[in-house]
């Protein structure tokens, strides 16, 4: 007999060999009806998968954030691709995971398709559906595996069965008595009619691989989801966030653009800049305020660095290098903190000048295959406003504790309210002892609790050198955004010889605490951009104001505000063309400009303004200093 244990704790006898169906189906009829998968011990099986020793085990049903995943993932292997085999018949199936919110199947077309094809699949996948087949699963060997698809035809399945380590137990599902056949990991749902509502959204081209050197081939996406009411919930968010997409606002705003003669990299327009600058500020004040010290280190650094650090071994193709005539090799830094240290070591530190807080805003360069760029959420070259801070081990937890509290600090100051905290701690690949790693994570847990703080656990997620804590933003359409991390690490310091001297005229490594709030500047204000749909708080707008003119005997009245506005360090132009109001104002709010002055003969007879404020056709008249002193408050940072 088996004994298996429940999540509430409960323990029952079954026979060696019972599946996870007959366990849901022994514990009430409507959780068999609703069960999709079983965990055992912690890991997804399908339900007919039989159990043959002592095991933890919970059922996953389809309201479960688990089993809507399962259900995505049977819907793009299972009916996606059954609907384009009987609809394309020569095309060539790769592979179809899921993603957030939906699903994607990678295949090979003779001619490509276009979303005007999107109904006809959706039809065929809906017939498929309907069918209401039972999803049955075979275990076979390298070679049986590899001869079924050799009479399938498929090249792509063949060379992932060619290429894996396995030898048995390759998973075969079928659909019934089709003759559809797939490999996949799986779990799938036990048959096809529990399967919610879908819908397909694009499609676009990748590499087989994402090796530029491999065929192209055409990725559909779609979305899924448990039913009607669910799928357009997201639709409508979807359809939120190409309007708010930070790449078309970024060109509506005249922010920045991006060009093949440097993939990956941001050319910033002067109003881009401007917002970029103004974080900078910003951070730079806000770090002041936290007694941090500002440096800066080279950009290109030599290869011997990175491997007594440890990133060239962890982190080497996806660094930019470079071979100078004298056979040396350099890379563009893909961190700052190896550059950091030597800063650190230039000196020798006593345990009295701890804890030492050092800032850097510094550009570094990862590689990112070119099918991942995405504006400025994905970039090959981007700002991050590192810190590092060196301290002793009693003084960890506080300063943890410090960081925690800024970090929620500035979010607030950006609107972000709502902030989820990760916890990831040692991964399997790592650096360092398991004393040391004890000692890290439970005293950066402590940090968390002290604070009162919920957190959510990435087992295995660590940094190689040390645990970490993430800070995950919740944007205006409830997406999630990770941005700021905070790492602890005595790993690093003994591998670049960073010492101080402790009471005893002692050499020691001083704890080092990786930080960033923002993360990248780059992706931040692409998530700045989406969260307010361009329509920046006044202090960060690029333009916070624009003057413009009913008709030329208002230009001189303009001029001399400026200079009041100069003055009070107020950013604004002046719109004198000669071109309609309305047409003008219409301009100047797809610019997310905050305000717009309207100047003409009245209001220079009058020395007032009549003010309109973004997304308000109402226009209020007021007098200069009136209007000075709203402007001036409106700039103010929270």
């Amino acid at each position: 007999m088996l004994n298996i244990t429940f999540p509430d704790g409960r323990n029952k006898k079954y026979e060696i060999g019972i599946t996870g169906f007959d366990i849901a189906k022994d514990i009430s009829t409507s959780l068999s009806k609703k069960a999709v998968a079983v965990k055992v011990d912690g890991q997804q099986k399908d339900l007919i998968d039989p159990i043959i020793v002592d095991s933890s085990v919970s059922i996953i049903t389809i309201d479960d954030s688990e089993g809507l995943e399962i259900m995505r993932h049977t819907l793009t292997a299972q009916v996606l691709a059954k609907a384009i085999k009987n609809i394309y018949p020569e095309s060539k199936l790769a592979i179809g995971p899921t993603i957030d919110n939906g699903f994607y199947y990678d295949v090979l077309l003779k001619k490509p398709m276009s979303t005007e094809d999107f109904p006809r699949v959706e039809k065929e996948m809906r017939k498929i559906i309907n069918e209401g087949h039972l999803i049955n699963k075979t275990l076979k060997n390298k070679k049986e595996a590899i001869d079924l698809f050799v009479e399938l035809d498929e090249p792509y399945k063949i060379e992932i069965i060619n290429e894996s380590s396995q030898e048995n137990n390759f998973q075969i599902y079928q659909q019934g008595k089709t003759s559809f056949y797939d490999l996949c990991r799986g779990p799938h749902l036990p048959n096809l009619k529990l399967i919610g509502e879908f819908k397909l959204t694009k499609l676009s081209g990748a590499y087989w691989r994402g090796d530029s050197k491999n065929e192209m081939l055409q990725r559909i996406y779609g979305t899924a989801w448990r039913n009607k009411k669910e799928l357009e919930e997201f639709l409508f968010r979807l359809e939120q966030a190409e309007k708010r997409d930070h790449r078309k606002l970024g060109k509506e705003m005249d922010l920045f653009h991006f060009q093949d003669d440097a993939p990956g990299s941001v050319f910033w327009h002067s109003k881009g800049w401007t917002i970029f600058q103004e974080l900078v500020n910003y951070m730079r004040k806000k770090q002041e305020d936290a007694n941090y010290i500002e440096i800066s280190t080279p950009t290109v650094l030599d290869r011997s660095l990175w491997e007594k650090s440890g990133h060239w071994e962890k982190f080497q193709d996806n660094m930019y290098l470079a071979k100078t005539n004298d056979e040396k090799t350099f890379a563009l830094k893909p961190m700052n903190c190896p550059g950091g240290i030597q800063i650190y070591n230039n000196s020798i530190k006593s345990y009295r000048d701890l804890p030492l807080r050092v800032s850097e805003f510094g550009k570094v360069f990862r590689f990112e295959p070119s099918g991942a760029l995405h504006g400025l959420m994905r970039v090959r070259a981007f700002t991050q406003d590192d810190a590092h801070i060196y301290c002793l081990k009693e003084q960890m937890e506080s300063e943890c504790e410090e960081v925690i509290k800024l970090t929620l600090d500035i979010y607030k100051d950006f609107g972000f309210e709502n902030i989820k905290i990760k916890f990831s701690d040692r991964p399997e690949k790592r650096i360092g002892d398991d004393s040391t790693w004890d000692f890290l994570e439970n005293t950066l847990l402590n940090s968390l609790k002290r604070l009162g703080l919920d957190y959510d656990l990435n087992e295995g997620d660590g940094a190689f050198y040390g645990p970490k804590i993430e800070f995950v933003l919740i944007d205006a359409l409830s997406r999630e955004w990770q941005c700021g991390t905070l790492q602890v690490d005595l790993n690093l310091p003994p591998r670049l010889g960073a010492n101080y001297i402790d009471n005893n005229g002692e050499k020691k490594h001083p704890v080092m605490i990786h930080r960033a709030f923002f993360g990248s500047l780059e992706r931040f204000i692409g998530i700045l951009i989406e969260n307010y749909s361009g329509k920046l708080p006044t202090w960060l707008a690029p333009i916070q104001i624009a003057l413009t003119t009913i008709n030329d005997n208002s230009i001189n009245y303009c001029l001399e505000l400026g200079k009041k506005m100069k003055n009070e360090k107020i950013r604004f132009k002046i719109d004198s063309r000669n071109e309609k109001l309305n047409y003008k104002i219409r301009e100047l709010s797809r610019e997310k400009i905050p305000f717009i002055a309207v100047i003409g003969d009245k209001e220079v007879q009058e020395e007032t303004v009549s003010l309109r404020s973004l997304g308000d056709e109402k226009l209020v008249s007021m007098k200069v200093d009136d209007f000075l002193k709203k402007i001036k408050k409106s700039c103010r940072i929270g």
